[in-house]
């Protein structure tokens, strides 16, 4: 478990190296993530493609075994109507990947400040964060809940 620096790119051995990602990506960004879910379809499964619009604050996933509706990440379900998701690829070309989800907390508080999302590469093991937005939940564990 750990993250190599390639080129511009990090890659990453397991999904455990996502939440590692993350951390480096959201103290750079200033809301640090403090709590982590990775994803796993009913099925089992812990691969997925990956849709998103950063500007709506949207992404669902959708399972690469079983091949299940478009599941929303988090509270992306309300605010589907507004929102223009589009696939998401790694830069190897593959769209398969393990997803991690974490949020940053207000102070003193359970109530989400940031979101993001973190995949890794299953083909090639690119490591990064493909989304991240302002969310206003209240109770981070509902959230990380609908992962």
């Amino acid at each position: 478990m750990a993250i190599r620096k390639r080129g511009k790119w990090c890659y990453g051995d397991s999904q455990a190296d996502i939440r590692a990602e993350i951390l480096r990506y959201s103290e750079k960004n200033g809301y640090l993530a403090e709590h982590f879910a990775d994803a796993v379809c009913q099925c089992g499964a812990k691969v997925f493609g990956l849709l998103v619009d950063n500007n709506a604050g949207v992404a669902s996933r959708v399972c690469m075994t079983c091949d299940a509706e478009a599941h929303p990440i988090g509270d992306s379900e309300d605010f589907m109507d507004e929102a223009e998701e589009e696939d998401t690829a790694c830069p190897c070309g593959e769209e398969a990947f393990e997803i991690t989800v974490g949020v940053a907390l207000y102070e003193g508080s359970e109530d989400v400040r940031w979101l993001y999302i973190g995949c890794r590469c299953v083909a090639c093991g690119l490591t990064a964060v493909y989304g991240d937005w302002k969310n206003e939940l209240n109770g981070y564990q509902d959230l990380l809940a609908r992962v």
